[in-house]
């Protein structure tokens, strides 16, 4: 039995993810906040067919970056974002800074104390998180690894790791 668009899009999701971050990866560490809407690859050659020799027929989505997001606060940057009806999702991608369990026990409790201290701890970890969702409720996250010897860095593909944000892209597509 063909699958519906909106199967093929939640299909497509996990692979427009790693393009995402595949493509943020390659501009190297210490990237702004980036915004990538998703558009269904179909629906966009058909509205620009001289895209047809830059764009993969076969993936079911096409992201698309935006402009920066404003440096103020990510989540008043995200309650001002409004997707028109032809976005079937959009993405996020932040560099996050990861503290073993153990050194984030010993945080401050205010906010901004302990966004200091993270960034200042010796055993913090930079990491690129790419966050996904589809209009349809569908989500995906990948994270990437910092290495420190130069080495490959581990990809890390889990759908929970950033639920606030999730919950703040889905915002996005709110009627």
């Amino acid at each position: 039995m063909p699958q519906t668009p909106e199967q093929d899009l939640t299909a497509a999701l996990p692979s427009a993810t790693r393009e995402i971050e595949e493509f943020v990866a390659a501009a190297g560490w210490d990237q702004p906040t980036q915004v990538f809407a998703l558009v269904p690859t179909e629906r966009l050659l058909a509205a620009e067919p001289g895209l047809a020799d830059q764009l993969d027929p076969a993936s079911a989505l096409t992201p698309i970056a935006q402009d920066a997001l404003p440096a103020e606060d990510l989540a008043e940057a995200l309650g001002r974002i409004e997707w028109p009806e032809q976005v079937a999702g959009c993405a996020l991608v932040q560099e996050i800074v990861v503290l073993p369990p153990e050194a984030e026990a010993g945080l401050p409790s205010d906010a901004e104390a302990a966004r200091q201290a993270a960034a200042e701890h010796p055993d913090r970890r930079e990491r690129p998180l790419v966050a996904v969702v589809l209009r349809d409720g569908e989500q995906a996250c990948v994270m990437r690894l910092r290495a420190e010897d130069g080495a490959d860095s581990e990809l890390i593909e889990d759908r929970t790791l950033a639920p606030n944000l999730i919950t703040a892209l889905h915002a996005t597509f709110a009627e």
